[in-house]
């Protein structure tokens, strides 16, 4: 289609030549390039408006178009759609412009035609900021973030500061609705918690989180498949969100958090600036009643505010919470040992895994209370969080021969010892009493009373007491006095000798010492 400018200039080129110069009009359609139906077209309607050569002065091209192409009727009005409202009702689930066309149509069977419809729209649109421009369905999206800003605490005594406190920023992509908190620092587990937190400030989850690529959310960021940290995928899964992190360079993903940590550092960092804080909790105080008003506060382009959108729009949408909060958990890699158990270092303590897996590579997962154990996505062991160090054994996870020493207790051995003689029981509760822990004597008890079953009891008790009279208490003591026929000699002379002390000045005696 010709510009204005230049079909008017050709228009008068047509009267000129017809009326001035007298040329035919195939001759003036060839001169001015148009058919000569159009030439024809503009000389009669020339005619009909009064029009001749030379034109008058004072008329332009648009006085000229106007007589020229004078209008026998005023086009229609055509009633006008509440733009507001489509541009709302869009947001909802499923709602698109052809349902609001039909739904206009009905009401108003003289409206507008689709096409006109969508262009009206879009035209009244584009007078919307950037980000309201954006369509977001209800419920559908939370976008979160850190802004670069902190807000200090000091020391209510010294007043230096002590801490510079991250800001967490959460807001929903319909309503724009804002929620914020203050945190010591953006570690996963301050990332976890603002998380659970904004949920319960909605009183609803939506169905996708669109986050930075953080290190605490996203442990390998990629344009494609990006690795989300465990812990925090688990917290999406038990609020049946799902995580999808903005590609790298690309803001437009997560406009709406760009938009919400602008808000939240002019309406609430550059607000606190002149104020000094001297905890997290009352910091966190402050920032709850500046979020009262920025959600109230009216949108200047479009009627009501955050909190109406969120009221009417999301809030319905959100999926309803679950019974329990999440508890957080951290998750391990470890290797199985030789002795089927594997540590939690923080608390140097040791959980048993079933025996079969020794050398196998398992996931651990901790919270305050619990730790569980997976293998190939499969929970093989759950313990009680232990924070002491030592052991946590379950009998079910050891070896059948394992299972027989462990049901062994002091007094069942003893009591098994004094079946050989009461020597040997003797000798087996000294071991077991000189120990830190009697089960460190267990190994020890055990294999005295398998020499029994080489040597036979009776030399076994016979051993039992020569180890008793020099007072060597231990398995090896007894081994050896069975290995060299000691238990078959006379103690006499070796008992004096133990039993009475040479005569001299530099022997004090027990007296001495009281």
């Amino acid at each position: 289609m010709p510009r204005p400018h230049i079909a008017m200039r050709k228009i008068r080129d047509v009267l000129r030549l017809s009326f001035e110069e007298g040329l035919s009009r195939r001759q003036v359609a060839r001169a001015v390039q148009l058919p000569t139906t159009t030439v024809v077209h503009y000389t009669q309607r020339a005619r009909a408006a009064g029009l001749s050569w030379p034109l008058p002065e004072d008329l332009d091209d648009a006085g000229l178009e106007a007589r020229l192409f004078v209008s026998a009727a005023p086009p229609a009005v055509r009633p006008v759609p509440d733009w507001q409202r489509i541009h709302l009702e869009l947001r909802r689930k499923g709602v698109t412009l052809m349902l609001l066309w039909y739904e206009y149509r009905e009401t108003h069977p003289d409206g507008y035609a689709y096409s006109q419809f969508c262009a009206h729209y879009r035209s009244w649109a584009r007078h919307l900021d950037a980000v309201m421009r954006q369509r977001h369905v209800a419920g559908e999206k939370m976008f979160v973030d850190f802004p670069g800003m902190t807000i200090p605490i000091f020391d209510p005594i010294t007043g230096d500061k002590t801490l510079d406190a991250e800001l967490f920023v959460a807001v929903l992509g319909c309503s724009s609705y804002l929620y914020a908190e203050a945190f010591v620092s953006q570690k996963l587990i301050w990332w976890v918690t603002g998380h659970v937190h904004a949920l319960e400030f909605y009183q609803g989850s939506p169905a996708i989180c669109v986050c930075d690529n953080l290190r605490a959310g996203v442990t390998q960021p990629h344009r494609y498949e990006p690795d989300v940290n465990a812990t925090f995928a688990e917290m999406a899964a038990h609020y049946s969100m799902a995580v999808i992190p903005a590609r790298s360079y690309k803001p437009r993903d997560k406009a709406k958090a760009e938009s919400g940590v602008l808000l939240a550092e002019r309406w609430i960092i550059a607000r606190l600036r002149r104020e000094r804080f001297t905890s997290l909790a009352e910091l966190n105080i402050r920032i709850r009643e500046l979020l009262v008003w920025i959600n109230n506060r009216p949108f200047k382009k479009i009627d009501g505010s955050r909190q109406s959108l969120f009221e009417s729009l999301d809030k319905p949408a959100l999926r309803p919470l679950p019974a329990v909060r999440y508890e957080l958990a951290t998750f391990r890699t470890a290797k199985v040992s030789v002795d089927y158990h594997i540590e939690y270092r923080p608390d140097r303590h040791y959980y048993s895994v079933p025996y079969r897996l020794i050398s196998e590579k398992v996931m651990v997962r901790i919270t305050a209370s619990i730790v569980e154990i997976f293998h190939a996505n499969r929970r093989v062991a759950s313990h009680v969080r232990d924070t002491k160090p030592g052991f946590t054994t379950d009998p079910a996870h050891m070896p059948e021969s394992h299972r027989r020493y462990a049901a062994w207790t002091p007094s069942r051995i003893i009591a098994w010892a004094e079946r050989t003689g009461e020597a040997t029981a003797e000798l087996v509760a000294e071991i077991m009493a000189r120990r830190p822990h009697p089960e460190q004597g267990f190994r020890s008890a055990l294999g005295i009373m398998r020499l029994g079953n080489r040597y036979g009891e009776g030399r076994l008790e016979a051993a039992c007491s020569r180890a008793l009279s020099v007072r060597s208490f231990s398995y090896r003591s007894v081994e050896s006095i069975l290995k060299n026929g000691l238990d078959h000699q006379e103690l006499a002379a070796e008992d004096a000798c133990q039993r009475s002390l040479p005569v001299h000045d530099n022997v004090r005696g027990a007296d001495y010492y009281q």
